[in-house]
């Protein structure tokens, strides 16, 4: 699973072959959460909530681009929170 971004030690990672609801993991040392790309809630996982709260704004940013890597399975790097 390609590494999409990285910011404040978080991981964005997405399985090009996963199931759907459509959506992408984040990692945070021991921590993962799965984000469903429509609502970018998290639907599984036992990320902190701050950890939760950046990962939301990231994605707010990034969702076309997210969905679009989704739907085309081509990867890309994105850029991080700032």
């Amino acid at each position: 699973m390609p590494v999409i971004t990285r910011f404040y030690g978080i991981l964005i990672k997405m399985y090009f072959s996963d199931h759907l609801p459509s959506d992408f993991h984040a990692i945070n040392n021991e921590y993962n959460g799965i984000f469903d790309l429509n609502s970018l809630e998290m639907i599984e996982g036992d990320l902190t909530n701050k950890a939760i709260k950046l990962v939301k704004e990231w994605a707010q940013d990034y969702r076309e681009e997210l969905e679009k890597m989704w739907k085309t399975k081509n990867f890309i790097n994105l850029p991080g929170l700032e």
